[in-house]
């Protein structure tokens, strides 16, 4: 759930002599059939399956664009992308309602056109805050960026946020009760807890630094998210109650861990991290304890914004270094938890 990513990646990294029948080897313990489910675009990515598994909600760019848009997609033979944002200014940050009946998205389509004729006279507004590291990606805190709800055509759009500031990197409570997000309402960038309908927003982080990306853990008990607490770009995941007020850092180290997401069993949680070097983002799994840690996968370049199905056995992804084109793309594959045998 991420923000307005602009990856740039280079196709670099500890596992660039390894040769594609070692990569799938090694990946081999946890994943199998992987496939590319989205081309066309000149990116895309941080996408989420639809509560049943037969369809994906993700954030794309046209060919010639950079700007993304939400859209969804069938996973059976044929299907094509449909555009359910509005097709102006950016989006990201989408997800399904757990009824499978309505989606979530952040939007700036309402500034979009006040953007552009400020901009034509001259009077557009500086470049707004975002967060990079080593300039190789980055995503923009663009504070016209509000959180809407629609239909699953787009249609009966319905705005859920209006304070001053950035809105973005909401998701559904298992329950559909609830959406967490992270807003730049008090000036930093927090999570908050608000009602579906937008109404009752509650803060629940209270630390300096930009925390973002949460997510409920399956019972709905728990929250998720990553953390910039000491300054110096280098996230670390942390996991809380929904109160807020017990907070544990799950990663603690001196790379980018980012993207975590529960396993379906609210115990494991699978996240992206540049350890192996910041041109080299890979897949990790850890129990929610964060004491046991294990790599998933193993090709070079980019691969991060991992999610599960609602029963654990596929596997979504962002990634750059297995495109063809070099494009970041969303990759399917089947998911065992228990490493198979060789």
């Amino acid at each position: 759930m991420l923000v307005l990513l602009t990856l740039w990646l280079v196709a670099a990294g500890d596992s660039g002599s390894a040769s594609a029948e070692e990569v799938a080897r090694l990946e081999g313990a946890h994943l199998s059939n992987v496939r590319q489910v989205t081309s066309g675009f000149s990116k895309a990515g941080e996408g989420y399956f639809r509560p049943d598994g037969r369809a994906i909600i993700f954030q794309a760019a046209k060919i010639g664009s950079d700007d993304y848009q939400i859209y969804t997609l069938d996973l059976e033979a044929g299907a094509k992308p449909r555009l359910v944002s509005t097709g102006k200014g950016k989006c990201t940050c989408s997800y399904y309602h757990p009824s499978g009946k309505s989606i979530l998205f952040a939007s700036t389509h309402l500034a979009a056109d006040s953007a552009r004729s400020a901009e034509s006279n001259g009077s557009a507004s500086p470049k707004g805050s975002r967060y990079s590291r080593d300039g190789r990606y980055a995503w923009d805190f663009d504070e016209h960026m509000d959180i809407f709800s629609a239909d699953l055509d787009g249609s009966n759009l319905v705005r859920l946020t209006d304070a001053p500031g950035y809105d973005a990197e909401g998701s559904y409570s298992p329950d559909g009760k609830k959406i967490i997000f992270t807003s730049f309402r008090d000036g930093d960038a927090e999570i908050y807890i608000m009602d579906a309908d937008g109404k009752n927003p509650k803060r629940i982080t209270h630390s300096k630094g930009y925390d973002g990306g949460p997510f409920f853990s399956p019972d709905g008990k728990r929250i998720i998210y990553r953390s910039d607490r000491k300054g110096n770009d280098l996230l670390q995941v942390y996991i809380n109650n929904v109160e807020g007020t017990d907070e544990r850092r799950l990663t603690w180290n001196d790379g980018v861990n980012w993207g975590p997401y529960f396993y379906p069993d609210g115990k494991h949680v699978i996240y992206a991290t540049s350890i192996h070097g910041h041109q080299n983002y890979e897949l990790y799994l850890m129990d929610d304890r964060g004491d046991y840690k294990e790599r998933i996968t193993y090709a070079e370049g980019f691969d991060g914004l991992p999610v599960f199905s609602n029963d654990g056995k596929k596997l979504l992804w962002t990634s750059k270094g297995r495109t063809a084109d070099k494009t970041s793309q969303l990759f399917i594959a089947d998911f065992s938890l228990e490493p198979r045998k060789p």
